[in-house]
């Protein structure tokens, strides 16, 4: 079968190759999934640079999430037959190839709304936003939400979520073009960035909650994003610590949180689950009942073939992707 491999750390995308991997058949208790389409993640770039929290041992096959259907059993499996479409995330490789072999209690069912370019993307964007939101954030109806990169996978997930949960939502982002695609997601308010920051978002938000400020703020980006943020926080507001995809981890000023009276939380979606086993598996049968009954649309903006995949990644890096670019076999 092909498969992208990274053979060694680098900050070039280009490092990670095609090459012809050959797949022994399924051990105990696992499946060989055909694989039609593999998620891209911001942590998949750090992987190859050697930059993230877990780091996979060399060589390895990057892609955490994707979707296909099960073409061969394994001795001993009892929940899965052949041609069942199915789901994997939140895995430690293997998706960026045309089959993988993955244990049977590491898979789920494809929600049937879902095509599967959105079925292996939806996971781990809407988990986070689901822990975020209503384990960590607490966020209630009539409140205001702040999303900063709304417009990336987990920020357009944390819009959807905050508009199903009641509350009233403000999106910011680099650019109108991306920002049309949050107001379509659900999005009361929307504030470009990238135009404005010289001066702040700041006053905005300040402007749209009279004066008050945000009761809760999802922020993936980091950086400059955090200072502004601490400045527009309601009193007793949560400020979620979701990444620092802008590339510097900011400190926060003390005095800030004790004289605006407000939370900074952090928020790692899966590591949750695995310190409260049982929510965890109730935070993702969450997601799923979503997905299956409708109540989410994960977007997808470009599906890229496998031999392009390092190009999937420079779009994350270039932020040039709205939702998720997707990796198709």
């Amino acid at each position: 079968m092909r498969a992208m491999m990274v053979r060694e750390n680098s900050l070039d995308m280009s490092v990670m190759r095609l090459e012809e991997v050959e797949l022994p058949p399924p051990g105990e208790k696992q499946v060989r999934v055909r694989i039609r389409a593999a998620s891209t993640q911001f942590p998949d770039i750090l992987m190859i640079q050697k930059k993230y929290q877990y780091q996979p041992p060399l060589p390895y096959i990057p892609g955490s999430e994707f979707a296909g259907d099960i073409v061969a059993l394994g001795e001993g499996v009892t929940q899965w037959k052949i041609g069942d479409a199915v789901v994997a995330g939140m895995l430690t490789g293997g998706g960026f190839a045309e089959e993988v072999n993955v244990g049977e209690s590491s898979l789920r069912r494809k929600p049937t709304p879902l095509s599967y370019g959105q079925a292996c993307s939806f996971r781990s964007a809407y988990l986070t936003a689901q822990v975020s939101l209503i384990r960590r954030g607490e966020l209630q109806p009539g409140e205001t939400l702040l999303v900063h990169g709304a417009a990336g996978g987990v920020g357009l997930a944390a819009v959807e979520v905050g508009k199903m949960l009641g509350a009233t939502v403000i999106g910011t982002g680099s650019s109108d073009e991306k920002l049309k695609i949050v107001t379509k997601y659900g999005a009361d308010h929307v504030i470009n960035y990238g135009a404005d920051f010289k001066r702040g978002f700041r006053e905005k938000v300040k402007e749209l909650t009279g004066g008050n400020g945000a009761d809760v703020i999802y922020d993936p980006v980091g950086g400059d994003v955090f200072d502004e943020s601490v400045r527009c926080i309601n009193w007793g507001g949560r400020l979620l610590i979701i990444g620092f995809t802008s590339g510097r981890i900011p400190s926060a000023p003390v005095n800030m949180p004790l004289i605006k009276g407000f939370s900074i939380v952090g928020v790692r979606a899966g590591e949750y689950g695995r310190k409260d086993p049982q929510k965890g598996r109730e935070n993702i049968a969450m997601v799923d009942a979503w997905a299956e009954t409708g109540k989410i649309n994960p977007y997808v903006c470009a599906e890229v073939p496998l031999e392009r995949a390092h190009e999937a990644l420079a779009m994350i890096q270039d932020r040039k992707v709205v939702g998720r670019v997707v990796i198709v076999m």
